[in-house]
C-alpha cells in the first residue's frame, strides 16, 4: 500500500523537497490586467455538488483565500469537504500564477484566529513556465467530473506512477486499489453508506438543494446534464450519489466499461491543514489526468459517515486518513459544469494601491513561504 513520503525532488508549481525556512524577499505588483484570470482559473477546481465554496480577495502583492461557509454542506460539520474544495481552488491559483513566469509563493492558514482566512499567495522567484504546466494549464478548461461512461481504453502508459507523484508533491498520496477483495470491500462499503444517506432528510434536501434542472441559469450546483435519471448498479464501479431522487430530471446517460483503475486519496493527518493539501493534490491529480484525457468520478458520499470512513482505512489498510474516492478512465467527451462570474467570488477587487505601497515601505520587503512539502506539519486553526 501506497505509504506518504516525499517525493526525491520535485519544482513543478514551485514545490521542493527540501525544507525551507520563510524568506523576506521584495514585493512583486501582481498586474491588474491578470487578477481575474487567476481568479477565473482558480474558481475552475472542483467542489463537492459545485457548491464553489470560496472567496477571493485581491491586493497589489497578492491574492487571498477566504472560505465561504454559506455554501458548506449542513452534512460537512467539520468543514472538510469545503476545505478541500477550496484546496483544490488554491491549486488552480498556483497553476494560474506560473502562467504569468513566477512561482507562486504561499502562506497557508496565515491567521489562527481567523480560520476562514485560508491562504494567501503572492508571485515569489520567477522561473519559466515548463512544458507539463502548459499542458496542465491546457486542460482545465475541459476537467471535470465524469460521471458518464468511459471508454474501453487503457489509460496511459506511466500515467497511474505519475500521478501518485504528483499527490505526493502536495503532501498527500494516491493507493491505488486492486480488483480483488479491497476492491469488493470498498465498494461494499460505499453501497451501504448510499444506502443509509438515501434514507436521510438532510442528505436529500442537500442534494435538492444543490441540483438543477437541465434550463436552470443558476452557474453553481450539479446540472442535470451531469447526473443520472436512477442509480443503476454496475460493475467494477462504485456506488453514485442519488442526486435525480426519482424526479426524473437527470439527463446524463449510463453504462459503458468499468473504470480503468480505483484509487483512495490519503492525508497523513486529518486537520485543516491536511485537508487544504488533499485538495490541491486532488486537483493537480485531476488536471494532470485530464491532460491525457482521463477524467475521473469522485465518490465522497463514502465518507461523509465517520464508521463508514473509518471502516475504509482499517479494511483497505491505509496509511493515512482517506479524503476522497475517485475512479479513473479515458473519456473523449467532457460537459465542464458552469461556474459564477469573478465578479461574484473576487468580493474585494479594489486595488489598494496606496495603503499597500505605504505598508510595504514601513515594512520592507514582505515574509512569503514557498508551498514546500515542510508545510505539511504547519499547525491548525480550531475550525467551527
Amino acid at each position: 500500500m501506497t505509504e506518504i513520503t516525499r517525493p526525491a525532488v520535485s519544482e513543478h508549481l514551485g514545490t521542493t523537497s527540501v525544507p525551507r525556512p520563510r524568506i523576506r524577499r521584495p514585493l512583486v505588483l501582481i498586474p491588474a490586467d491578470r487578477v481575474d484570470y487567476l481568479v477565473s482559473t482558480a474558481a475552475r477546481a472542483p467542489s463537492v455538488h459545485n457548491t464553489q465554496p470560496w472567496q477571493f480577495v485581491a491586493t497589489d502583492y497578492a491574492i487571498e483565500l477566504h472560505a465561504d461557509r454559506s455554501r458548506r454542506l449542513r452534512l460537512d460539520q467539520g468543514g472538510r469537504e469545503m476545505l478541500i474544495s477550496c484546496g483544490a481552488a488554491l491549486f488552480g491559483l498556483r497553476l494560474a500564477i506560473r502562467e504569468l513566469g513566477y512561482l507562486p509563493a504561499v502562506d497557508l492558514l496565515p491567521d489562527l484566529g481567523r480560520p476562514g482566512f485560508l491562504a494567501r499567495v503572492a508571485l515569489g522567484e520567477k522561473a519559466p513556465l515548463t512544458g507539463l504546466e502548459r499542458h496542465m494549464l491546457a486542460a482545465v478548461p475541459h476537467r471535470h467530473t465524469h460521471r458518464g461512461p468511459f471508454s474501453p481504453d487503457p489509460l496511459p502508459a506511466g500515467l497511474l506512477a505519475g500521478l501518485q507523484q504528483d499527490a505526493l508533491a502536495e503532501c498527500a498520496a494516491l493507493a491505488l486499489i486492486d480488483q480483488g477483495s479491497a476492491y469488493q470491500q470498498l465498494a461494499a462499503l460505499a453501497a451501504a453508506a448510499g444506502r443509509r444517506q438515501a434514507l436521510d432528510p438532510i442528505a436529500r434536501a442537500e442534494a435538492r438543494r444543490w441540483t438543477r434542472k437541465a434550463d436552470a441559469p443558476a452557474r453553481d450546483g450539479v446540472p442535470a446534464q451531469a447526473f443520472t435519471a436512477a442509480i443503476f448498479a454496475q460493475p467494477g464501479k462504485l456506488a453514485q450519489r442519488d442526486f435525480d431522487l426519482g424526479r426524473g430530471i437527470g439527463l446524463l446517460p449510463h453504462g459503458g466499461p468499468p473504470p480503468a483503475a480505483t484509487a483512495v486519496l490519503i492525508t497523513r493527518g486529518d486537520s485543516p491543514a491536511d485537508w487544504l493539501h488533499a485538495g490541491q493534490a486532488m486537483h493537480r491529480v485531476l488536471i494532470r489526468a485530464a491532460s491525457a484525457w482521463v477524467f475521473a468520478s469522485l465518490h465522497t458520499q463514502p465518507l461523509e459517515v465517520p464508521a463508514v470512513r473509518a471502516l475504509i482505512r482499517s479494511r483497505l489498510a491505509l496509511p493515512g486518513q482517506a479524503q476522497m474516492l475517485m475512479q479513473l478512465g479515458r473519456s473523449s467527451s467532457t460537459q465542464p459544469t458552469a461556474r459564477r462570474p469573478t465578479s461574484e467570488v473576487l468580493v474585494e477587487p479594489q486595488r489598494r494601491a496606496a495603503r499597500m505601497r505605504g505598508k510595504a515601505k514601513a515594512q520592507g520587503p514582505a515574509e512569503v513561504r514557498p508551498i514546500a512539502p515542510d508545510d505539511c506539519g504547519q499547525p491548525a486553526p480550531a475550525w467551527e
